[in-house]
Order: C-alpha cells, then structure tokens, then sequence
C-alpha cells in the first residue's frame, strides 16, 4: 500500500501442519501480543479472538492466509477525519498518522501559502476537524483620479458679481498598485506598494470681475446685531435687495454687503451688519467701529 506501516512476510514451510495450536503475534495498531491459537486462517483466528476490523481498516497477511506458528499479522485502523476546504466538508478514512499524511490521502492539493489547521505535523485522533485556508497573494492595479485644483485670477473688465471660467479643470489619474490578500476569496488585507501618476491634473482658472461702480459715500459707526430672519444688513440710506461697500478706515479692510434691511435707528450709525459682516472688517469685541466709510455700489 505504500504506507510503511506492514514488514515483508515469507512463505510458510510446506511441511507445517496447520491443524495444530500456533503461538502467532499480533501488531494492533501498535499495540503488540502473542496470544494462541488453534484457527486455521487469519479470519477464523480474528473470530476466534473476537478481534472486529472495520471497513477501512487493513490487516496483513490477508484474512485468507494460512496460520502457521510464528506468524507475524499486523493491523492498522483507519482514522476518521473532516476536511474544510473549498466550501465542501470531506470526510476521509486513512492510515496514515498526520494532518500532513490525511490531506495527502485525499488527494487536496495545496497552495504554497494556503493555511492548515491543526498544524501539518499534528497527529491525527478519530473525528479530528482540518481546516484549510485558501490564500490567495496577488497584486492589483487600479486607477484613482487626481482632483484638479482651482485658480481664482482677477480681471478689472468685469464686473465685481461676474465670474467667468478661463480654463476648465480636468482631473488627473494615477495608478495605485496592491497587493491583496484573500482567505477563501474574502479580501483580508491591502496594501499599496506604489503610486505612479500617468496624467497631471489640469488646473481650473476662474475669472473673477473686480470692476466696482461707487455711488454716493457716507462716514460714521458700524454696528452689528443679530436676527431671527439670517444674515441682515441694514442701511438708511441705500435700497433693500442693493449692495454697499463697507471700509474699516482704521485697518484699511472692507467687504461688500447686501442690504436687506432697514436701520439702524441711532443717527451716530450709518449700518448695522450681521456678524459675519462686521467680523470682516473688525473685532466682535469692540461692538462698534467708529470710524467707517459706506459706499452704494451700483453694478
């Protein structure tokens, strides 16, 4: 069979009377005796001791055989065990005494970084579970775009609301390589082992108008408040849905509102602005800017 389990036996003499009691010796599984015996042929001899072999277990010298004095008869029981592997569960009935040995009786073929457990030198026990891992180790090349960035330019000819887009921003794209790492085709790891860009981004340019037509000018304080309605700017002096250009003359800093309310009502002041307004050209802290230029823009 292969196994190494079983030594060489010869012929017996011709002149042996087989009638007669043997002393014989037995090997069961490595459990060794002498015992005797009257029994013409191994089978009547495993009778006779009540010595039961199942289907996959293996004897020799054939059950057939002669018994004749010194005879050597060797058993090995087969172990059954369960294999995982590849979604099926086999059930196997083997001689050998290895993990290693019982995959090999089934014919699994394994891969150089499958994993097995128990470990491939454990022995193996009746109802023993072996579980084999497929592992699968390649590398994986995959695109990722590239976000183009976006570059804001001044042009005086337009105007301060308009914005017009010079050059359109096309994404980049780079190669990312992996090397991914599967068990029973379920990814467990990834890993990138290199970024190579294979086409630049093209930047988007805006065009943003500068261009500002100033109407009449006022000087005074600026304050600000809070409304239940959102971000509220109000002026005495230019119309609701218009827009004003506020200057702190203190720190040179201005910002453009739009007026959609109406006040305030101290003379002192000639805007009240939200709080993200006034915090453009000034400190929350202060409360009031006492010194600010207001200018109705008219485009």
């Amino acid at each position: 069979m292969g196994y190494g389990l079983f030594t060489f036996f010869q012929n017996p003499p011709r002149t042996l009377d087989f009638s007669k009691t043997k002393t014989i010796s037995i090997n069961d599984n490595g459990s060794i005796f002498t015992t005797v015996t009257s029994a013409k042929t191994i089978a009547d001899m495993l009778q006779e001791k009540k010595i039961v072999l199942d289907d996959h277990d293996m004897i020799i010298p054939d059950k057939n055989t002669l018994i004749y004095p010194g005879i050597n008869i060797q058993i090995a029981r087969a172990i059954k065990v369960r294999i995982f592997a590849d979604e099926e569960i086999r059930e196997i009935f083997t001689l050998t005494k290895t993990v290693e040995s019982a995959i090999i009786d089934s014919r699994i073929t394994l891969g150089e970084d499958d994993l097995v457990a128990p470990t491939m030198s454990t022995l193996l026990k009746n109802d023993l579970k072996i579980s084999i891992t497929r592992v699968e180790i390649k590398e994986e090349i995959l695109p990722k775009p590239i976000d183009f960035k976006t570059i804001s330019e001044e042009d005086a000819s337009l105007g301060w609301r308009i914005k017009k887009t010079k050059q359109k921003g096309i994404k980049g794209i780079k190669e990312i390589n992996y090397r991914v790492v599967t068990h029973d085709n379920k990814e467990i790891s990834r890993k990138i082992l290199e970024e190579n860009v294979v086409q630049e981004p093209t930047p988007e340019i805006i065009m943003q108008g500068t261009y500002m037509k100033l109407g009449k000018a006022g000087r005074g304080d600026a304050s600000y408040y809070a409304s239940g309605w959102g971000e509220m700017n109000a002026s005495r002096t230019i119309p609701r849905g218009g827009f004003a250009k506020v200057t702190n003359l203190d720190n040179g800093k201005s910002t453009i509102v739009k007026i959609n309310d109406f006040g305030p009502q101290s003379p002192q002041r000639i805007i009240d602005l939200s709080y993200a307004s006034f915090s453009k050209i000034g400190d929350l802290g202060q409360g009031i800017l006492h010194n600010v230029k207001v200018e109705q823009v008219l485009n």
